[in-house]
């Protein structure tokens, strides 16, 4: 880790800092239904049913923190084969907690005022698109498709993320209005939470197939 340039530095630590307040919360409710002590507000549905909620936990823990590691082009240059070896674990745990959200949206019973249409079609569709991208990541890479590859993977990541660029909105909500987001303008604010990591993902995306041409034409002019 010594190797990663300065900017790598920063953008792990964002990173690492982003995802910590849904990570953490994450992490406690799976200490409680372990038998820990219960320090957040009780969840009766995790309660009822743990196993998809523990499975989504996990899976979301591992691909958003150890997933980080993987845009790192130090580390994908100079360790490949732990590059690859990560990716398998990383993909794993990507589909399970896609296909957990999944579970969790069918299954689970959400009072209207935490889950109205907007917010139960928005989870269906992001849970589907982030298992896609995820085996259209695979498949592309054994095609040695580097860039869709990497768009792809980019773009579930983006999916992924959503719950920490949700509990900044939700945090930004409770501040200005002194109240929780409830009804349609929740269901609002965590779709558009999602939209917009997708809109960062593109622009990096964009930017990234930018980069490319204009570093062949560097290269080729130095050659002349």
């Amino acid at each position: 880790m010594a190797s990663l340039t300065r900017r790598e530095w920063a953008l792990l630590t964002f990173i690492l800092i982003y995802s910590f307040i849904p990570t953490f919360g994450g992490l406690l409710r799976v200490a409680e239904l372990a038998g820990g002590l219960s320090v957040i507000p009780e969840n009766l549905r995790a309660s009822l049913q743990p196993l998809p909620i523990l499975l989504h936990i996990l899976g979301s823990f591992v691909f958003c923190l150890f997933g980080a590691l993987q845009f790192l082009p130090t580390l994908r240059a100079n360790h490949p084969g732990l590059h690859r070896a990560a990716g398998r674990w990383i993909v794993f745990s990507g589909l399970i907690s896609a296909a957990t959200g999944l579970w969790m949206t069918l299954v689970f019973v959400f009072p209207p005022e935490l889950q109205g249409p907007l917010l139960y079609t928005a989870r269906l569709i992001f849970s589907l698109a982030m298992m896609a991208l995820i085996v259209w990541a695979v498949v592309a890479i054994r095609t040695r498709n580097v860039p869709s590859h990497s768009a792809a993977m980019l773009r579930a990541y983006a999916i992924a993320q959503g719950a920490s660029t949700q509990t900044v909105f939700g945090i930004t909500w409770m501040v200005v209005f002194g109240a929780d987001a409830t009804g349609l303008a929740r269901d609002a604010m965590m779709v558009l939470a999602w939209l917009v990591n997708i809109a960062v993902a593109e622009a990096l995306i964009y930017r990234s197939s930018m980069s490319v041409p204009r570093l062949i034409s560097i290269r080729s002019n130095r050659s002349r």
